[in-house]
């Protein structure tokens, strides 16, 4: 019998058993083991914190599959070890992910199936993984998608966005050009934008997404998600970038950004456009002399303009001289 058809019949039979309308009890569900089928590639979802996430269905495959490939081979090894997993696992990242697919591919035409995991959360999602995926679909090879945790799912799920629809961005493209033709197609939808940061370039994202963006829009900073020091805290955009600034350990971790929907009334106003040009020009004298923070406090004593857009707009400012 295939593994698939035993897969199925191992269900079946659990249902059929106990009948639709009862629950299956522990040593039911325990006796199903689903496995790897041959020719099959697996895109497995793995935690992205804490080890106690990973799905049932997940270990089925991970102790199944012939082969495991990971986007970090020692930390797939210690969540394979941490469940007892036997299988060693091959990298497979964004270096090499193009030179491993006909190999991977080979493998699959010959029968065996195939793990890919990527460090953490769901693979081919701002991760590497989509190439493979895309080329295995072409040469006819079964996908298999293993659901489980992601941290964009997590931080959407724990944000409370005004927003219906949101739209993923993923990492923020490093050149200027980029970035802002990237943000510059979805700023005036009704939506809210999602991002993923690093902590060396969380501060000046936000700083930039502050001067780009209508800074009265909220911004939903979720870091660590589901590890120790798991935090999900909402803030104006406009006052975010002083938000980060306050406590060095609101840079720490890995980060999900969410720029919730512009409100209503909000106009065509920017983060840049709600200060007048008189405020930009004392703000732009005061930068040659006083640090961001003591020049957005000082011109916003002396204009009356929002000192959380004018330290937003000085970081950015800043940002751009040092280029």
């Amino acid at each position: 019998m295939s593994a698939r058809r035993a897969n199925l019949a191992a269900r079946d039979r659990m249902q059929g058993e106990r009948g639709m309308a009862q629950k299956p009890s522990a040593s039911d569900i325990d006796a199903i083991v689903f496995r790897a089928e041959r020719g099959s590639l697996y895109v497995v979802a793995t935690p992205i914190g804490n080890l106690r996430d990973v799905g049932l269905r997940a270990l089925d495959i991970l102790r199944t599959a012939d082969s495991v490939v990971a986007e970090d081979t020692r930390v797939t090894g210690a969540l394979l070890m941490h469940y007892g997993i036997a299988a060693r696992p091959r990298a497979l990242h964004a270096h090499n992910e193009a030179m491993r697919i006909p190999a991977l591919l080979g493998e699959l035409a010959s029968g065996r199936s195939v793990a890919m995991v990527s460090d953490a959360g769901t693979p081919a999602i701002s991760d590497p993984g989509a190439r493979l995926v895309r080329a295995a679909l072409d040469a006819g090879h079964r996908v298999v998608p293993i659901p489980g945790p992601s941290s964009l799912a997590a931080a959407v799920s724990a944000a409370g966005l005004a927003a219906a629809r949101f739209v993923f961005i993923g990492f923020v493209p490093a050149k200027a050009k980029e970035r802002e033709a990237l943000v510059a197609t979805f700023a005036k939808l009704p939506v809210a934008l999602v991002f993923f940061e690093a902590p060396h370039r969380v501060a000046s994202t936000v700083a930039w997404l502050a001067a780009t963006l209508d800074g009265a829009r909220r911004l939903v900073v979720a870091r660590e998600l589901s590890k120790v020091f798991e935090s999900v805290a909402s803030v104006a955009l406009a006052d975010a970038p002083e938000w980060f600034a306050a406590d060095p350990d609101r840079r720490r971790g890995e980060f999900v950004l969410i720029v919730d929907a512009p409100a209503e009334d909000a106009g065509e106003r920017t983060g840049s456009a709600a200060l007048d040009d008189a405020a930009l020009r004392v703000l732009s004298v005061l930068l040659d002399e006083l640090p961001p923070s003591r020049a957005a406090h000082v011109a916003a004593a002396l204009t009356g303009a929002s000192r959380g857009a004018l330290y937003a707009r000085a970081i950015a400012l800043r940002e751009r001289h040092s280029l």
